[in-house]
């Protein structure tokens, strides 16, 4: 499909998905949620994109929710969502989509990023910030509640108190507090966010087994949830058999030992192991 409220570019293996609504700040809305979905199934499919990286057009990230339909934003019976059959927290729809990616995600915050501008980052594996953004989570001042599956990722990324205080406030602060709760990783000039990002897929692409990194990509974020260590043990010892048979693992040692950069010929779309997925599809119900 054509994209107007998004880039997509792949270059040197790297995709970077920029949010592309300058005039409106990259206030997301329903046409946006489709193409980013989109995007993401396309990405998971092209073996050739190694990494994701997630930015914003213009000064801003993303200012959250498209706020045109005025009072009635917010409300999926004025809009008729529900009659359609849609969920009305399109953004929870968006997070779990990236939850569920076969690719590693990284996001590169270049503005302010408030309300699902922000929760829609939580289920992307790394964020990083321009010393200029600003994050709010704003909901309780629009008489909401956070959404973007945001009650399970924001706790989980910056812990409890932390969560609570910016959502009880709903207040906007700047990038060296959300440094400092733990919501970004590092800050960096504007002008060299992008550059940083593309170092670090860089890095994923050029020295990593891609089913390696698929496969460890659900570990982590499926272990979040776990009752015991044993259910990550069985999931670890399923993972080690696997590919410690395969060639991939083999290519692993000897281009260590050969001191030469390895070759992975492992195909993210045909040839992940039989037991993936071990988890039950979820059903909003």
């Amino acid at each position: 499909m054509g994209y107007n409220t998004i880039l997509y570019d792949v270059e040197d293996g790297i995709l970077t998905l920029t949010l592309n609504r300058p005039e409106a700040l990259n206030a997301f809305n329903r046409e946006m949620l489709a193409e980013m979905l989109d995007a993401f199934d396309r990405a998971d499919a092209d073996d050739n994109v190694k990494a994701i990286i997630v930015t914003g057009a213009g000064r801003a990230f993303c200012a959250g929710a498209d706020l045109s339909s005025g009072g009635d934003t917010f409300d999926a019976d004025a809009r008729d969502d529900r009659a359609s059959g849609l969920q009305p927290d399109g953004g929870g729809i968006l997070t779990l989509r990236i939850y569920e990616l076969n690719k590693p995600i990284i996001a590169a915050i270049n503005g302010a990023a408030v309300g699902v501008g922000v929760t829609m980052t939580l289920a992307m594996d790394v964020r990083l910030a321009a010393d200029v953004a600003k994050f709010g989570f704003v909901f309780a001042r629009r008489g909401i509640v956070p959404e973007a599956c945001s009650s399970y990722f924001l706790p989980r990324v910056v812990g409890i108190s932390q969560a609570l205080e910016w959502c009880y406030s709903g207040r906007v602060f700047p990038a060296e507090e959300a440094l400092a709760g733990g919501l970004v990783k590092s800050l960096h000039p504007k002008d060299e966010l992008m550059a940083t990002a593309r170092a670090m897929a860089a890095d994923i692409r050029d020295n990593t087994a891609p089913i390696s990194v698929s496969l460890i990509r659900h570990m982590m974020w499926r272990m979040l949830g776990a009752d015991h260590p044993m259910e990550a043990h069985k999931i670890d010892s399923r993972g080690i058999y696997h590919r410690g048979r395969s060639a991939d693992a083999k290519e692993g040692v000897e281009s260590f030992l050969e001191k030469r950069p390895a070759e992975f010929a492992g195909k993210v779309s045909a040839d992940m192991p039989e037991y993936f997925p071990w988890w039950d599809e979820r059903k909003f119900s």
